[in-house]
C-alpha cells in the first residue's frame, strides 16, 4: 500500500520543451555542447558551482554569448505550469492520506524563472511535506544516492513509495531500490490521472 508519493517537477507539473534550449543557443552560433559543458551542466544541477560560475563557463567557450541571451536560452525549456495540476495536488495535500515529496533535478536559474512566472509557486511548494531540489541537496537523479537520501531522511520503506518521473533512467534507478514508479509520458498522460493510471497501487 502506497503511503508516500514522490513527484518530479518538470513534465509532471510544469510543461517542458526540452529541445528549446539548444534551438535558442543555435541562434547564438552554438551548435553542440562540448563534453566539458555537459559536465558543467551536471555540476550546476548538483549545486557544486554557482550561477555566476555556470554562466562564465559558457562564456569562456563562446565569447560572443551575453549573459542575458544565455539565460533566456537556458530558460527556454520552461513553458508553463497549468494551474489545474496545482489544484489537483492541493486536494491530495488537504486530504492528508499520503506523504507528499517533490524530488527534482533543477538549478537556480530555472527556479528563479519559476518564482517569477508562476504566481502560485509558493502555495504549490507548501503542499509538500518535503521539497527537494537537486542543486540544494547536492544530489541528482538517476544516482542511487538521491533516492537513498530521501528514504533515509523520512524513514521510508521503498515498497510503500510511488515515484513519478518523465525520464525512464530515473524511474529505472528508483525501481532498482524497490520503489514503485510511474514513468509518465507527458504527451499522452497527465499527473491528474494518477489514481486511475496507477489504481492497482492504491
Amino acid at each position: 500500500m502506497i503511503k508516500t508519493i514522490i513527484f518530479d517537477f518538470g513534465d509532471v507539473f510544469i510543461n517542458l520543451d526540452k529541445p528549446a534550449t539548444m534551438r535558442e543557443m543555435n541562434k547564438h552560433e552554438i551548435e553542440e555542447l562540448s563534453e566539458s559543458l555537459l559536465n558543467i551542466n551536471q555540476k550546476y544541477e548538483k549545486g557544486l558551482i554557482s550561477s555566476e560560475e555556470f554562466v562564465k563557463s559558457y562564456q569562456s567557450e563562446y565569447t560572443q554569448l551575453q549573459e542575458e541571451h544565455f539565460k533566456n536560452s537556458w530558460n527556454a525549456i520552461l513553458v508553463d505550469f497549468p494551474e489545474y495540476r496545482y489544484q489537483f495536488l492541493k486536494k491530495i495535500s488537504e486530504e492528508k492520506n499520503y506523504q507528499l515529496i517533490l524530488l527534482s533535478n533543477t538549478n537556480e536559474i530555472h527556479i528563479d524563472w519559476v518564482k517569477e512566472n508562476v504566481p502560485f509557486f509558493e502555495d504549490f511548494k507548501a503542499c509538500f511535506d518535503a521539497f527537494y531540489l537537486s542543486h540544494e541537496i547536492n544530489f541528482r537523479k538517476p544516482d542511487a544516492e538521491i533516492y537513498e537520501f530521501v528514504l533515509k531522511q523520512h524513514g521510508l520503506k521503498p515498497q510503500e513509495c510511488l515515484f513519478i518521473d518523465d525520464t525512464k533512467e530515473n524511474t529505472d534507478a528508483a525501481e532498482d531500490l524497490g520503489i514503485h514508479t510511474w514513468n509518465i509520458e507527458p504527451t499522452r498522460e497527465d499527473v491528474i490521472d494518477l489514481f486511475t493510471a496507477k489504481k492497482e497501487l492504491f
